[in-house]
């Protein structure tokens, strides 16, 4: 897990106007989980929890208010986590899951690509979870929890509010070594994009729906560098980018030297509010990933980015469906393939 990290730490005075400080949050087109695990769940229902739990849904919203009051970050680092979650093994709540002292098998959280992931979205789920276990003991499983809280975090951002099916248990395995292949990467190729999502059972639009997820949130240097000073080998920069875009990343990014610590927004125009301006933004070459603006290059996906980017209703209603679908993902049931653990981090005895 990496390690927490205070606002005040990466707070760091950005040349970029519209880079506003303390929001710090790298979710990079981190979209879905799973290998063989595109079949259709089962009995995952919106009142599975209606008999048993049936507040549950106050309880996990009375947390995720009180922390996007007090930590902002944790709205994009929630749902980033729940992305990170659902793309490698299901939506099971495997990313949760710490690494044992001494063990040589790293867990998902410890994997490379998750490093970057903010310690503000762990601790929501870890304050819900203690909320609902106090309520319900024993019941809710964290990947329910997960996937409720990003949900509220996109609705708490702007976005639309849409109802969760429940009915997930948490998963039994979670290793590093299954990350890399199952994430997207900040220089995929729409080929490689399309080739993921169609292994998780999501289509081409739902590649571009679920991508509108980067409306909030911040980057790292590190995955957008190249694009800077050496697109593709070229020793220069990506000719698609916006001239006053580079001038001003480049600024806040050297190509030698600079702080690992500094981030840029993924949506220039409104990086706080969750809403459609990323497409326009694409359209605008100010997309700050390779993987962001191919959208808009690749004739397969361009015509959905220039829908989307006219049409906030339209992509409220594609971006609801597309969650229902990402989240029942590889879904466990039952204690054969599933546990429903106490806490969060810890496999259930």
């Amino acid at each position: 897990m990496p390690a927490p990290s205070s606002s005040s730490s990466v707070c760091l005075l950005l040349s970029l106007s519209f880079v506003f400080a303390c929001l710090l949050i790298f979710l990079p087109i981190s979209l879905a989980k799973t290998t063989n695990s595109t079949r259709l769940p089962r009995q995952l229902s919106i009142n599975y929890y209606a008999k048993n739990c049936p507040q549950l849904e106050q309880l996990v919203g009375s947390v995720t208010s009180q922390q996007f009051k007090e930590t902002p970050v944790s709205g994009p680092a929630t749902i980033r986590l729940f992305f990170h979650d659902c793309f490698v093994e299901g939506c099971d709540a495997s990313i949760l899951i710490s690494t044992k002292p001494g063990s040589k098998e790293l867990a998902e959280k410890d994997a490379e690509d998750n490093k970057d992931l903010r310690v503000e979205g762990y601790e929501s789920i870890r304050k819900a979870k203690a909320l609902v276990e106090s309520k319900c003991p024993g019941v809710v499983s964290c990947a329910d929890i997960l996937a409720i809280a990003a949900r509220d975090y996109v609705h708490l951002a702007g976005g639309p509010y849409y109802q969760v099916k429940k009915g997930r248990w948490d998963g039994k395995i979670s290793m590093a070594s299954r990350v890399p292949y199952n994430l997207p990467q900040a220089n995929s190729t729409i080929d490689q994009l399309l080739k993921l999502f169609n292994s998780k059972g999501l289509t081409p639009q739902d590649l571009v729906v679920l991508s509108g997820a980067h409306t909030i949130g911040f980057a790292h240097c590190k995955h957008f560098i190249n694009r800077l000073y050496n697109y593709g080998g070229t020793k220069q920069p990506d000719p698609v980018i916006d001239p006053r875009l580079l001038k001003a990343l480049r600024m806040s990014c050297p190509q030698f030297g600079g702080n690992e610590d500094i981030v840029a927004p993924f949506d220039v125009t409104t990086p706080f509010l969750f809403d459609h301006a990323y497409y326009g933004n694409l359209e605008a070459k100010l997309g700050l990933l390779a993987s962001d603006q191919a959208l808009f290059l690749d004739p397969r996906t361009k015509p959905l980015v220039q829908q989307l980017g006219t049409n906030k209703q339209k992509f409220f209603q594609a971006f609801s469906q597309a969650m229902d679908k990402m989240g029942s993902i590889g879904v466990k049931r039952g204690r054969r393939h599933g546990e429903k653990r106490r806490d969060c981090s810890i496999h259930g005895l």
